[in-house]
């Protein structure tokens, strides 16, 4: 340990050997729990594996028991003589349930296997990232490749000129896309939501005893992009609390991974972001955790897997299987004793560039706040694909409000357009999640109803705005 160490540091050791104290270094920890993890995973992907053949074969038996009894109570007289597994081994008799099973998993033939889907390493992306290491894509019968990518102009711009087949984008841009908000209008989608809450408020350290946003008027912010949520969430939370965010605050655009730096630097006060970056600078030591946005709204959309309806319309087995890949991993991410193994799998300079601790208490919840806390919140991310229209609705209503659409809007028809709802529910059963009936529903914005079927009347109630 260097003499200049903080023995107050609680991400600083003080003795030799590793954190677990089983092992001679640090290293050695490390190498040991890597390997670890990755026997989880490939347990993890062989279990995923039997149970996606056992639903094939259980779809395909259940075809030809219906082809050859039509009448319901005749095929159970038939099992209830013979039992059931004399019954499937006389119709494997009769029938190749094999080789019928396996031309039912491959499905239609994929127009194109290798694709390359771009990202931001921030823990919003975590179902198309994980999907990598941990072998989904190639359980869909897919090479892809995850490209890190500096920011989200940038992931625009190369999706637009198809160096990338797909993208993880912020859940706005495929609505201002398609919109040609600021360009030319290109047909987007955004079948599947990668996740909800995630975000958070993050303040330097020296505004500890501001914690009033009341008292923020001349405050520097960063979000992620003009068109995102951050934007969107960070305008609504002070314009609640008496600020004009285009008056009262500054808020500049800065992509995720050089915001810490920025915040260190003084170049901004706070940011409300995408995680790691909040964790980040809590672990740092230059900011501490004002809110997270599921305490705005939760339950709230952040980023989306997104492709053009060009990609949708020209290879749609090749889509659906990316889909599918992208939904599988997600339900796999939805359950909390997968998260620790998943932080481990994405934590890698190659995708997030974060030490695994970062990672993991975000993706845990149990995590320390800048303030001297630790607190649990185990949905402070979470994982559900399915893309509510009302969603989409909300979205384009502060589009609206800060005047980044003009005109008449029809919400309706522009949502269930980008929003592919009914993609994501047919796949998502076949994943095992149980998506919803309905594609939109009401929810509540810092204690405020949203009713998605009146849209102007919710931009018109705002006494700050710029429409």
């Amino acid at each position: 340990m260097s003499l200049f160490d903080d023995p107050f540091r609680s991400d600083r050791r003080l003795t030799a050997g590793c954190v677990c104290g089983r092992h001679a270094s640090q290293i050695e920890h490390d190498h040991a729990a890597h390997a670890q993890t990755l026997q989880l995973q490939q347990q993890a992907a062989t279990t995923a594996t039997a149970s996606e053949e056992e639903r094939y074969q259980g779809v395909v038996a259940s075809a030809v028991m219906r082809a050859m009894f039509p009448q319901d109570a005749a095929r159970r007289a038939f099992l209830k003589s013979v039992g059931a597994s004399t019954a499937l081994a006389a119709l494997s008799q009769i029938f190749p349930l094999g080789t019928a099973t396996e031309i039912f998993a491959q499905g239609a033939a994929l127009e194109k296997k290798d694709l390359k889907v771009g990202f931001i390493p921030i823990t919003c992306a975590t179902p198309i990232i994980m999907a990598h290491p941990m072998g989904f894509y190639a359980k869909h019968g897919l090479n892809v490749e995850v490209v890190k990518t500096a920011g989200w102009a940038v992931i625009r711009d190369k999706t637009l000129n198809k160096e990338y087949d797909a993208a993880h984008m912020l859940s706005p841009m495929p609505l201002a896309i398609t919109m040609g908000a600021g360009a030319s209008p290109i047909p987007y989608t955004a079948p599947a939501v990668e996740n909800i809450n995630g975000q958070a408020i993050t303040l330097a350290m020296k505004h500890k005893d501001k914690r009033d946003p009341k008292s923020w008027k001349g405050f520097k912010f960063a979000v992620p992009f003009d068109y995102s949520m951050h934007n969107y969430l960070l305008r609504y939370y002070v314009a609640e609390h008496g600020l004009d965010p285009d008056t009262d605050i500054q808020i500049r655009a800065v992509p995720p991974p050089e915001m810490v730096a920025n915040l260190r630097a003084d170049n901004i006060d706070g940011f409300l972001a995408p995680d790691p970056v909040n964790q980040r600078a809590v672990y740092d030591g230059v900011g501490f955790i004002h809110m997270l946005s599921k305490e705005l709204w939760d339950g709230h959309p952040c980023c989306v897997f997104a492709a053009s309806k060009e990609f949708v319309t020209t290879a749609p087995n090749t889509y659906a299987a990316l889909l599918k890949a992208i939904i599988d991993a997600t339900a796999y991410a939805t359950k909390a004793e997968n998260r620790k193994a998943i932080a481990e799998a994405i934590a890698p300079a190659n995708y997030l560039n974060q030490p695994v601790t970062v990672v993991e208490q975000v993706l845990t919840g149990t995590f320390a706040d800048g303030l001297g806390n630790v607190q649990k919140v185990p949905d402070r991310i979470a994982f559900d694909p399915f893309p509510w229209s009302s969603f989409a609705v909300w979205i384009l209503t502060q589009m609206k409000r800060w005047g980044q659409i003009k005109g008449e809007v029809d919400y309706k028809a522009i949502a269930d357009q980008v929003f592919l709802a009914t993609d994501t529910a047919r796949l998502m059963k076949e994943v095992g999640l149980t998506p919803p009936t309905a594609t939109t529903k009401s929810f509540s914005v810092m204690g405020k109803t949203f009713d998605p079927a009146k849209p102007d009347e919710y931009v018109a109630s705002f006494a700050i705005k710029r429409s």
